[in-house]
């Protein structure tokens, strides 16, 4: 997008760039965006944490979407979480049954997300990881990264990536807090900062 500038013979400038929010009032939080798993499913894991500016303070208005395999390891192949009525155009969210693998969480006042998915399977040659996509003031563009889940400490010793992460591979690995539960916070710069990943 361009604008004009008026003071001098016509000619167009580029529009200064914006940053990632925070304007995330309208469409992008839905009902029930981070229970990614059929509820009661018996094989369900809590991932959750706090995002952290470069200061260690929670962000209070970023979005953490989530986005993980099957746990044979496929790709999830029905429909999306933002099923709308084609009645009334009202939100009906997802049927409560099948499995998405996609969600998105808003962190509250205290910097805090979660999402309740099912633990994905390998796929490939790696470790099993979920995929995440952070979106929150300050960033010109969202940033990508990776939650591993501890259990398969072979598979994480084998994963291509976290190999050559040295010692900052344990910024993409949670920590078990108890059965199913799993705590990953994700600093965005700073002490202790989160791998990001850039695809080309």
């Amino acid at each position: 997008m361009t604008q004009t500038d008026t003071s001098g013979p016509e000619r167009m400038l580029p529009t200064p760039s914006h940053t990632v929010g925070p304007f995330y009032g309208y469409a992008l939080p839905f009902p029930g965006g981070e229970e990614i798993a059929p509820a009661g499913h018996p094989g369900t894991v809590t991932v959750h944490g706090y995002v952290l500016d470069g200061e260690g303070r929670p962000l209070p208005d970023a979005f953490v979407e989530v986005w993980g395999a099957c746990p044979d390891g496929t790709v999830p192949r029905v429909d999306g979480a933002l099923r709308r009525d084609p009645a009334t155009g009202g939100h009906l969210g997802r049927n409560g049954v099948e499995f998405t693998g996609w969600g998105r969480a808003q962190t509250d006042a205290n910097g805090h997300w979660y999402a309740r998915t099912l633990r994905p399977g390998a796929r490939g040659g790696g470790a099993p990881y979920l995929s995440v996509c952070v979106f929150a003031r300050g960033l010109l563009t969202h940033l990508f990264t990776r939650i591993y889940l501890p259990g398969d400490e072979s598979a994480l010793a084998a994963d291509p990536l976290l190999s050559r992460l040295g010692e900052r591979r344990g910024t993409l690995i949670a920590d078990e807090e108890s059965a199913g539960t799993h705590r990953f916070d994700i600093r965005l710069q700073g002490e202790g900062e989160t791998v990001f990943l850039e695809f080309r």
